[in-house]
């Protein structure tokens, strides 16, 4: 009997140190940060390898002979020859409300120089996004401040709005806008004691940007009071393409984390062009075959497995939301080009900015024609919806006009009537920048333009006297616009809204 129990044990013995034989392999190639690895018959895809000397890899390519690993860290210290062993996990990020406030790599690393960040609770990078049944509609507004985005193009929580368009045109500057819009609802919340309402915690993923611009963002931030409800996740130009192509899914996994736990987040991609180079870059390294523009053949999964995570979850699913807004960045205008193409088909939407608009001082230089909501006037404040109805539509009408209207000299009353009203409400949207408006600010302003108390005002006047409208309300009038924000209406205050503005333009005049 005790040579039978010898025996088994032995066997066992001898099974575990196969096992552990087979989970180490040696390094046959290296460089660019991928390496080669022979013997690994047991690893698994997207596992972590051990390196040893902290270093781990992230095994991507599972062939036949040997597993393409891309390493995480400086991988100059590898030789040929040395062993790497399977660890058994994903790779995983620390999550969690002890990252607000801080600037951290795709390993959640941090790199603000403010001390290292506690805690224990850690998020695999990569993840099933929350299926059909978890899924709730999006109805909640997510307000950005800017007046043209909210009152034409509504973001709602749990959406995924796209903005595109070519470069220095103002995309990041939409994405900076709406976190300092999130801080200043927060605040004002706070201050207010109000505990109906949610706050919206921010994730920035800084991908290939230069560090002078992300250096820039962050003291934006700092200098609205932002950053403390922000995370910030970087890897930038000077990144290996492994850290750039990591950073995207490290920023998603923390915003889940507020969305399992009842709470709400936003966060921007900035920028997944240059994720989806990156990512191109990896792939021809681990000799991966290159398609159409040398993109691999899973370029359009990289993405949508990204944005399918960001969604409103119902009760049982933790009752939060994560809203993407993924920045595009195209040549020349060309929305049809392949990456630009492949995030529209996967987005509930998109900003698309002009350059032309742009350079005739138009800012923020929204296309009206082509930027849509398909979430539309569901994530809008009653009060919204019923002033910014018509006003797309007269914009839009506006624009064909004008194009129109310089070939012709004798324009009929009606006409010229139409284009002097969209003259002004170009005027109303423009908006300098880190300077967003909140909700009831915005309901005023467009329940003022359809009432035509505009229409007697120069158009180079517009502004001053939208700027100096807002300022009378909130110095006279608070308690207006404190009702407007409190029933999303303003029917049971428009009469005293009407009497308001008349008093102040007398007091303009």
């Amino acid at each position: 009997m005790s040579n039978l129990l010898q025996e088994i044990e032995a066997q066992i013995a001898g099974a575990k140190s196969a096992v552990t034989k087979s989970n180490v392999g040696t390094v046959t190639e290296i460089g660019d940060g991928v390496a080669k690895i022979e013997g690994l018959t047991d690893a698994m895809a997207n596992e972590m390898l051990d390196f040893g000397n902290g270093i781990v890899g992230l095994a991507l390519n599972l062939e036949e002979a040997e597993v393409g690993v891309i390493i995480l860290g400086d991988y100059t210290s590898i030789k040929e020859g040395q062993e790497v062993r399977t660890t058994g996990k994903l790779l995983e990020v620390p999550v969690g409300k002890q990252l607000l406030g801080r600037v951290v790599n795709c390993l959640g690393q941090a790199i603000d120089g403010k001390g290292d960040i506690t805690g224990e609770t850690t998020y695999p990078v990569e993840k099933i996004a929350p299926g059909i049944v978890k899924r709730k509609s999006v109805s909640q507004p997510l307000q950005t401040g800017i007046m043209a985005v909210d009152a034409m193009i509504p973001i709602g929580r749990g959406q995924r709005e796209l903005i595109i368009g070519d470069r220095s045109t103002g995309k990041t500057t939409i994405g900076v806008d709406t976190m300092i819009s999130q801080a200043k609802a927060n605040k004002a919340a706070e201050e207010a004691g109000d505990t109906n309402y949610r706050p919206v915690y921010n994730i920035y993923v800084a991908v290939g940007q230069k560090q002078s611009n992300i250096a820039r963002v962050i003291n934006e931030l700092e200098k609205a009071g932002a950053l403390d409800y922000t995370i910030i996740v970087v890897a930038s130009a000077s990144d290996s393409a492994t850290n750039q192509y990591l950073a995207p899914f490290a920023g998603a996994a923390m915003g889940e984390w507020f969305m399992d736990n009842g709470m709400d987040a936003l966060i921007i991609f900035d920028d997944l062009s240059k994720h989806a180079v990156a990512y191109r870059q990896v792939s021809l390294i681990l000799k991966r075959p290159s398609g159409r523009e040398a993109y691999p053949g899973d370029v359009f999964y990289l993405h949508s497995r990204l944005l399918e995570r960001s969604a409103r979850v119902g009760e049982n699913y933790g009752n939060g939301s994560l809203t993407a807004l993924p920045i595009i960045e195209t040549q020349m205008g060309d929305v049809s080009a392949y990456i630009p193409t492949n995030v529209i088909s996967i987005t509930d939407g998109q900003i698309y900015l002009e350059t032309d608009l742009f350079y005739q001082g138009i800012r923020p230089a929204i296309s009206v024609g082509l930027s849509v909501s398909r979430v539309g006037s569901a994530a809008q404040i009653k009060g919204m919806k019923k002033v910014a109805g018509r006003i797309k539509l007269d914009l839009a009408q506006f624009r064909e006009l004008a194009a129109f209207a310089q070939f012709g000299s004798d324009l009929d009353a009606k006409t010229q009537a139409q284009l002097e009203r969209g003259k002004r409400i170009v005027e109303i949207f423009k908006q300098p920048q880190y300077n967003p408006y909140p909700v009831e600010e915005q309901v005023l302003v467009l329940w003022t333009v359809q009432q035509n108390y505009f229409d007697s005002v120069a158009v180079e006047k517009v502004k001053d006297f939208q700027e100096k409208l807002i300022e009378f309300f909130r110095t006279r009038k608070s308690s207006i616009l404190e009702k407007i924000k409190l029933e999303g209406n303003f029917e049971g205050v428009a009469d005293e809204l009407r009497a308001g503005v008349e008093e102040f333009k007398e007091s303009y005049a």
